[in-house]
């Protein structure tokens, strides 16, 4: 079982949102419980919720199978989410007040809480509803704030639900980690480079840019100011990474890298760059007849640059995807090149969405064993990020 999740739903147009946000918990294998506020009713049914969790829903405080529903669920959650999260019950939970279930179970509820706010732009926007978000960040809850775009009363702007998938990586991310890392600056490398043959043909590789990705996700979530520089990509970038450069190749990603480089805390050069790019790039598409010859020059070594860059302070991740000799080829890699840590991979895990990395830091023997992390990318990333605090 992967966590017991409690499930706050409140009376706002997003709340048929968190029928599906149970569903997919339950596929994902979380134990989900239910609680509705009396508006969420008028919105959704509690029989979706029941029917998909296998739980009863309770909507009152006063229960006749439980006389304190709202003691017995928060004691039972491992994390409560509140989603969505109207400005009502974003007051309620700031102000102290427990005049329904979903309310005092948040009174009841001693750890932190996830609150996915969802409502008119200016309702969120309004400086009532940004003063009690920052009461409830500041008292240790965790806020997945909305996204920008179209919302249901027609207006444009801050106050969309995000999507359920997001929802899920936060809860992944707050059942193990804090978001403790607020101040902290994090630049983040990732995806695939292309070197062009001519206007048609490219010099690629496999990466997905999945595990670069979830990186910059755990950081983002536990709290960090990220930037992504990033090339070809299978995924689409979270709405709440602020900031992203777009770098297909080997020199943009080194020169975005490079401007931005000694700003930062912690870099993770996770993006799998092209080592060799055409000397002469065709302006003209290429005709096919016979065998082609394609001189090669080498490209810039991004990583090797910034570890004779680095500030002091300033903590430098690289990565080694080998084919042969992982450990080995790794640390040559990370001495050579005066990172912090390395994080060894298999080519076999390019593109794919679970991984097993071997961690080399920094002044360890040959003789010291590597730290090894399996499992999906993201909870991957979630482990790494946590491992690269502690160094």
């Amino acid at each position: 079982m992967e966590g017991k999740i409690l499930l706050c739903v409140t009376g706002g147009i997003a709340a048929y949102k968190a029928i599906d946000l149970a569903s997919q918990l339950t596929k994902s294998g979380f134990e989900v419980k239910t609680a509705m506020t009396k508006n969420a009713l008028k919105f959704v049914s509690a029989l979706n919720f029941s029917a998909l969790t296998n739980q009863s829903v309770p909507t009152d405080l006063f229960e006749d199978s439980d006389p304190i529903p709202h003691i017995h669920l928060a004691d039972w959650a491992d994390l409560t989410v509140v989603a969505p999260a109207t400005a009502n019950i974003i007051a309620k939970a700031a102000q102290g007040i427990g005049d329904d279930l979903v309310s005092t179970i948040l009174l009841s509820q001693p750890k932190p809480v996830l609150y996915v706010p969802a409502m008119n732009v200016h309702i969120y926007e309004h400086p009532a509803t940004q003063n009690n978000l920052k009461i409830l960040k500041d008292r240790g809850n965790y806020i997945l704030e909305p996204e920008t775009g179209l919302l249901a009363c027609g207006y444009e702007g801050k106050g969309k639900y995000p999507p359920n998938e997001e929802v899920i990586y936060a809860i992944r991310c707050y059942l193990k980690y804090p978001a403790d890392l607020t101040g902290k600056k994090v630049l983040v490398t990732a995806g695939a480079t292309a070197e062009p043959i001519d206007p048609m043909r490219m010099i690629t590789n496999k990466s997905s840019g999945k595990m670069g990705l979830s990186i910059a996700r755990a950081f983002a979530l536990r709290g960090a100011e990220v930037t992504l520089i990033y090339g070809i990509m299978s995924e689409s970038i979270p709405y709440y990474i602020k900031k992203s450069i777009f770098a297909p190749t080997a020199k943009l990603m080194y020169d975005a890298v490079m401007e931005h480089s000694k700003d930062y805390d912690i870099i993770v050069q996770c993006a799998a760059v092209s080592d060799y790019k055409p000397v002469k790039p065709s302006t003209q598409k290429l005709k096919k007849s016979g065998n082609f010859n394609l001189e090669l020059v080498a490209t810039p070594d991004i990583l090797e640059h910034l570890g004779k860059i680095k500030p002091k302070k300033q903590k430098l991740v690289g990565f080694a995807a080998e084919s042969e000799h992982i450990l080995e080829n790794a640390r040559e890699k990370l001495e050579k090149k005066n990172l912090d840590l390395i994080c060894a991979n298999n080519l076999e895990t390019a593109g794919k969405d679970e991984t097993t990395l071997n961690l080399i830091r920094a002044g360890t023997t040959k003789t010291t064993k590597s730290v090894q992390l399996t499992g999906n990318k993201f909870d991957v990333a979630l482990q790494l990020v946590e491992y690269i605090v502690s160094l």
